[in-house]
């Protein structure tokens, strides 16, 4: 069998694979100090917008630019906030 650019015994395909799942599985953008961002948001049980506030704010500057994750966190608030005054 030839080398499918794996590296010797498929180290390098290994090491992507745990990368990706670090993404999707624990991204370090969404860790910080004692809590997981989705925990507080489940045991809160804050819903869509609302998490979306927490998540943004808590990631503030570890992913994206802060301006930007403060900007999709108010986003969502003033989102949530048109809703409850429609109701």
């Amino acid at each position: 069998m030839g080398s499918l650019g794996f590296g010797v015994n498929g180290t390098n395909f290994k090491k992507e694979i745990m990368q990706k799942k670090e993404m999707v599985d624990h991204p370090d953008h969404y860790q910080g100090g004692k809590f997981e961002v989705i925990d507080i948001i489940e045991d809160f049980k804050l819903g869509f917008h609302l998490g979306n506030v927490v998540k943004y704010v808590l990631r503030a500057g570890k992913k994206d630019a802060t301006i930007q994750e403060l900007e999709k966190a108010r986003w969502y608030l003033d989102r949530y906030i048109q809703s409850l005054n429609k109701e």
